[in-house]
């Protein structure tokens, strides 16, 4: 019997899209671990075609279509990936990057991580692009036979604003893939790790004001990673409140520097206002480092009781969580062995048996 054959979009996966990458190689990586009865092929961006792929279990379509020139981008997402979908005899388009094509002449299931652009309009980095992403956002799901997502408040989300029927919507949390062997928390490196693009709603003008209210005696350092190549938006801010000293800008940085820098320090940092997920958190927490976090709902999901919470819209609250970082080491330790716990709630495996339910169910449903 010959296997359904699923295409995969993978347009969006250019190096620097944070979050929504780690979930595709991750998942891919997963599937090709595993007897999924699918074959699988993926449309590749210019520049995703440059990076190591060897993850993906199938054959990778190296287009010339550029996932970073956004007028490209955006005509390959809406019609590129459906022709190539056509060409192939695709049983079934994935979209694991939130965005799809506008009409597809199989099933297709898209992977919607937030609806960041209709619940905060106002923090996008580029107002002017909003309104074209909505629309995408409107087309692609309404193309949709099914859509996964990875929280519940994300879910409540696409049922407010699309009014995709909750039947045929499934919330498939995301995991992080610690090491086989976690070292004991140190914390020996009086260091703050922050990871994340340079958008209004990542707080980072928050964190870093907050951070200028701890006394010198104490104060963390704090590195923030993921700026985009150029000048970075924080550093007039820093400059501002005279903390060069402390607060050290990187760009996108690899695996191997992110890994050494969580090792190093003694909490992650996430002061963000809204996340559809909220992935670094389970990141942290599946090697042992201790979490400070915005106390929102989406962030409970993954965090429980294992952060140490404060309210990101109050200097005060978030400078409260940075000085009991560098004083309270009991309070780290707690907050350590807790978030082991709570990131082995989560898998990739589990992530990989699950989107497989769905893509049976919209096979079946043909």
């Amino acid at each position: 019997m010959t296997r359904p054959l699923v295409f995969v979009d993978m347009l969006s996966y250019t190096g620097t899209k944070g979050g929504m990458e780690t979930y595709t190689r991750e998942l891919y990586r997963e599937l090709g671990r595993m007897d999924t009865g699918f074959d699988f092929v993926a449309l590749a961006s210019r520049e995703g075609a440059r990076l190591d792929l060897d993850w993906f279990p199938g054959e990778v379509i190296r287009s010339r279509i550029s996932g970073e020139n956004r007028v490209v981008w955006a005509f390959g997402e809406l019609v590129a990936s459906s022709v190539h979908a056509r060409r192939r005899r695709a049983d079934l388009v994935h979209c694991p990057a939130t965005l799809g094509p506008a009409r597809t002449s199989m099933p297709t299931v898209i992977t919607l991580h937030d609806m960041l652009y209709w619940s905060h309009p106002e923090s996008m980095v580029t107002p002017f692009y909003t309104r074209p992403v909505m629309w995408m956002e409107r087309r692609a799901v309404a193309n949709a036979t099914r859509v996964i997502t990875d929280s519940d408040v994300s879910a409540a989300e696409i049922r407010k604003y699309l009014h995709f029927p909750s039947e045929r919507l499934h919330v498939v949390p995301l995991a992080a893939r610690a090491p086989e062997v976690v070292a004991p928390y140190r914390g020996e490196e009086n260091l703050v790790v922050a990871s994340g693009q340079r958008r209004p709603y990542k707080n980072w003008e928050g964190l870093i004001r907050a951070l200028a209210l701890v006394e010198e005696s104490v104060r963390p350092r704090l590195v923030i990673t993921g700026a985009d190549p150029g000048e970075d938006p924080l550093r007039p801010v820093v400059d501002e409140c005279g903390l060069s000293p402390w607060v050290d800008l990187r760009g996108w940085v690899d695996a191997d520097e992110l890994a050494d820098l969580r090792t190093r320090a003694r909490a992650l940092a996430f002061p963000t206002l809204a996340e559809g997920f909220g992935l670094p958190v389970l990141e942290a927490m599946s090697i042992g480092l201790p979490v400070i976090a915005s106390d929102l709902p989406v962030l409970r999901e993954v965090g429980g009781d294992a952060a140490l919470w404060f309210d990101p819209r109050d200097p005060g609250s978030i400078a409260g969580a940075l000085r009991a970082v560098a004083t309270d080491r009991e309070a780290m330790l707690r907050a350590s062995r807790a978030g082991l716990d709570q990131a082995a709630g989560f898998s990739w495996r589990r992530v990989a048996e699950e989107t497989l339910d769905v893509f049976r169910v919209t096979l079946d449903d043909r």
